[in-house]
C-alpha cells in the first residue's frame, strides 16, 4: 500500500479531523517541542494586573484567554475563523467576554492588547490602545518548522520574512514605542510519520498543497528516516514583542 493511501485511510486519531483552536492533545507522546524561555501567560498576567480593559486578538477557541482570569472588567476577544468563533463564545461566556468577528471600530479603548500567534495590525492596535496602553504579542516566525518543508522537498511556507525585526519596524512606524524584544528557535521532534501528517493538516499554511497522496514518496522516505533515527528534529520560530503607545 502506498504511504499516501495508508494515511488517508488510517484510523489513527492523529490524522483525523482538524483541531479546533490551538488544542493539540493528539500530539502527546508523538511530538516533543521545547517552549521559548519566556512565559507568555506570566507576562500577560503581569500586564493585566492593573488593567481596566483588554482586547485579545485572534483568541482561537478562547482557551488561553480563559486561563488568564481574572480578566479586566471590560474585555473583548476577536476571532474571525468560523470554526473557532462559536467555541470561543461558549468558553468565554462565563466570564462575560464578547467574541467579535471583526476588530472594534472605536479609538483609545483598551489598556492592553494581546495577540498570541495572531494578527498584528499595527495601525489598528495604535488606534485601539489608550495613551500609555500596552501591546504584548508572541508570534510564529516565518522560519517555523522549515525543516519539515526541507525534509519533504516542499517549497518554503512563507515568501516574505516574518521575524522580530520586521515586526518591530512595523510597530515603530505606526507610532508605538517598543520596550522588549525576544526571539528564539526551540527544537521540535516528531516521533512518527502520523504526527507529521497531522501537523501539516492542522497547519495548512506550512505546506499549502499538502496531501498524503501528493507527498507519498517524500513521506515514505521520511518515515524510514524516523524509524531509523527515532525521530525528526526541526526548529520552531517564536518571537515576543512588547510595546507602549506614547
Amino acid at each position: 500500500m502506498r504511504i499516501g493511501q495508508r494515511y488517508e485511510d488510517t484510523a489513527d486519531p492523529a490524522v483525523g479531523e482538524r483541531a479546533t483552536g490551538w488544542e493539540f492533545a493528539w500530539l502527546d507522546g508523538r511530538h516533543v517541542g521545547s517552549e521559548p524561555t519566556w512565559s507568555y501567560p506570566t507576562i500577560a498576567r503581569a500586564l493585566l494586573r492593573d488593567a481596566g480593559s483588554l482586547l485579545d486578538l485572534d483568541t482561537g477557541s478562547g482557551e488561553l484567554l480563559a486561563e488568564l482570569t481574572p480578566l479586566p472588567r471590560h474585555t473583548v476577544a476577536v476571532e474571525s475563523w468560523a470554526r473557532n468563533t462559536p467555541v470561543a463564545r461558549d468558553r468565554l461566556a462565563p466570564f462575560d467576554v464578547p467574541v467579535l468577528t471583526e476588530l472594534p471600530g472605536g479609538e483609545d479603548e483598551f489598556d492592553v492588547v494581546l495577540s498570541r500567534h495572531g494578527r498584528l495590525p499595527a495601525s489598528d492596535i495604535v488606534r485601539l490602545l489608550r495613551p500609555g496602553g500596552r501591546l504584548l504579542t508572541q508570534q510564529v516566525g516565518s522560519d517555523d518548522l522549515a525543516g519539515l518543508n526541507h525534509a519533504l522537498d516542499a517549497p518554503p511556507a512563507h515568501r516574505q520574512p516574518w521575524n522580530a525585526d520586521v515586526a518591530v519596524d512595523a510597530l515603530s512606524a505606526a507610532g508605538l514605542e517598543v520596550t522588549d524584544v525576544r526571539e528564539e528557535r526551540p527544537p521540535v521532534t516528531f516521533h512518527d510519520i502520523g504526527a507529521v501528517i497531522r501537523q501539516l493538516r492542522d497547519l495548512p499554511w506550512q505546506i499549502r498543497d499538502f496531501t498524503p497522496s501528493r507527498y507519498s514518496e517524500a513521506l515514505a522516505r521520511l518515515d524510514t528516516f524516523i524509524r531509523l533515527h527515532g525521530g525528526l528534529t526541526v526548529t520552531a520560530h517564536r518571537f515576543l514583542v512588547q510595546a507602549v503607545r506614547p
